[in-house]
């Protein structure tokens, strides 16, 4: 059971590492311009998505200009 959950983690890790940009940005444009009905599931990985680019985006904030 825990060999499966790491597996399962690392599927996930490497799915939302390759897959949170283009998911951030084409999931509104699927929803205004090609008119997708609202999806609860989709919208809470929109979310997941967006919150981890926000995360790299501080991650590489504090790396870089932190000591300067």
């Amino acid at each position: 059971m825990k060999r499966t959950l790491r597996h399962l983690y690392g599927a996930g890790a490497l799915f939302f590492y390759f897959f949170k940009w283009p998911f951030a940005a084409g999931l509104p444009l699927l929803y205004g311009y090609y008119g997708l009905h609202d999806n609860p599931i989709l919208d809470v990985l929109w979310l997941y998505c967006t919150a981890l680019i926000a995360k790299d985006a501080v991650l590489f904030f504090l790396k870089h200009f932190r000591h300067r």
